[in-house]
């Protein structure tokens, strides 16, 4: 079982980067998944998450009304479109997949991918 995640890199305040985590080894359609960052000296924070079938998606206040997430199934993928983005949003970003109940904390889930670093320049 493998999580790539794929798509960060340096971009200047304002700008957007769309990151992807494709899924390798099973089928996770079931499952629900997140994405959580961290940044450097801090330590992991929750940033999106949506549920198996898309019915319920919740955001860190941080982040909401400038990142969407958002999965296919068929591709057994979930995204992260991140617009606006600002320094503070420089981190590794971390996606991540769970069954059963839809969680906020890193604890809880059960396969992780291998992190992809977002970089914004001010």
């Amino acid at each position: 079982v493998q999580l790539q995640a794929s798509g960060g890199g340096l971009v200047q305040t304002g700008g957007s980067l769309r990151l992807s985590c494709a899924a390798s080894g099973r089928t996770f359609s079931s499952y629900h998944k997140a994405w959580f960052r961290q940044a450097p000296g801090k330590e992991r924070e929750f940033v999106a998450v949506i549920t198996w079938n898309g019915g319920i998606i919740d955001y860190a206040d941080s982040v909401k009304g400038r990142f969407t997430i958002s999965r296919d199934n068929a591709k057994n993928t979930v995204y992260l479109q991140m617009n606006s983005l600002k320094p503070e949003d420089t981190a590794v970003y971390y996606c991540a997949v769970k069954r059963g109940y839809m969680a906020y904390a890193g604890r809880e889930y059960d396969y992780w991918g291998q992190g992809t670093l977002v970089t914004v320049s001010s």
